[in-house]
């Protein structure tokens, strides 16, 4: 009987192990996301090339990318990129995930500007 569970105790782990190697690879890490800002004022669009882990100004607006991931090749493409913006008279007016191919589930809520992932390199 105790081998029994032992043994059931060991195909466990290894399927906990093999199931964790798999999910493992479902996101790829990119070191720059690419993101476009709005001006509504102005009606005029800016591309931005943001390095992970560095901040960029853009007029009123301070955006630091924390993360950008890439889907599994084998999957349909998408993008995600935790993103922080700021203002200096607000502070921090976003702290979440953008999703490429799905930019309004988290967006922007700013009367001056819309900011979207376009990708990640």
């Amino acid at each position: 009987m105790q081998t029994n569970i032992t043994t059931m105790k060991r195909i466990i782990a290894i399927l906990s192990l093999l199931l964790m190697c798999n999910t493992a690879n479902a996101y790829i890490n990119r070191g720059v996301a690419t993101l476009r800002v709005m001006d509504k004022a102005a009606g005029k669009t800016q591309i931005l090339q943001i390095p992970v882990g560095q901040s960029v100004q853009y007029e009123k607006l301070k955006i630091i990318v924390r993360s950008c991931k890439q889907s599994d090749p084998f999957d349909a493409e998408n993008f995600w990129a935790f993103v922080e913006i700021y203002t200096d008279d607000m502070g921090r007016i976003f702290s979440n995930w953008f999703n490429r191919n799905e930019p309004g589930d988290n967006p922007l809520q700013n009367p001056d500007y819309d900011v979207w992932l376009a990708g990640c390199e």
